[in-house]
């Protein structure tokens, strides 16, 4: 759809306009899939997100469709599996990283707590939207951010720095970061 305006950083490849208009910033409550985009972010530090996204089918058959409950029983076997595959960003620390988000996410559901209702306490349960904003005003972390990587971390989460917590955030609808002009960018909802 070349004829809408969109955040800089899709540029021109569909895949990314694809991502842009159908996925980021649009608010996510299903619990396999905070899972999937949050150990998707942290396979992400250091590299380009398209990258991510053209390895993402792949991912979904390595890791089982992200379900964590399979992931948490991944052994020795499993690991050298996935470092084998090229498919995939091959860090050991990262596929090492996941089998342990699967252990912490399955901890926090056995306490009786979704995934959704644990990460979206931090903003409150609603996407947080700035009145205005543009490409410049946009920050690589928040408090909201802080607080998320901190409490993931005290959990036993790895790859889930502030940086990587905003970036998902951003891309789980958590947070509204289109920018003005922006076919998706809407303001902030005053109360009224």
């Amino acid at each position: 759809m070349p004829d809408k305006t969109r955040c800089w950083w899709c540029g021109a490849d569909p895949l990314y306009i694809d991502y842009h208009d159908k996925e980021w910033g649009v608010p996510l409550h299903d619990d396999q899939k905070l899972f999937e985009m949050l150990l998707l972010e942290g396979f992400q530090a250091g590299l380009s997100w398209i990258t991510i996204l053209r390895k993402r089918e792949n991912f979904r058959k390595a890791f089982r469709d992200f379900d964590p409950e399979v992931i948490a029983k991944f052994g020795k076997r499993d690991i050298e599996r996935l470092m084998n595959d090229e498919g995939i960003v091959r860090n050991r620390l990262k596929v090492e990283g996941s089998v342990l988000n699967a252990k912490a996410c399955l901890t926090l559901q056995q306490e009786g707590q979704t995934f959704d209702s644990f990460l979206w306490q931090f903003t409150g349960g609603k996407t947080l939207r700035a009145p205005s904003l543009t490409r410049e005003q946009i920050q690589p972390k928040t408090l909201e951010s802080d607080r998320m990587s901190k409490e993931l971390l005290r959990r036993g989460f790895k790859f889930v720095g502030s940086t990587i917590c905003y970036a998902f955030m951003q891309a789980t609808g958590m947070v509204d970061d289109h920018i003005e002009g922006c076919w998706k960018y809407r303001k902030q909802s005053l109360p009224g």
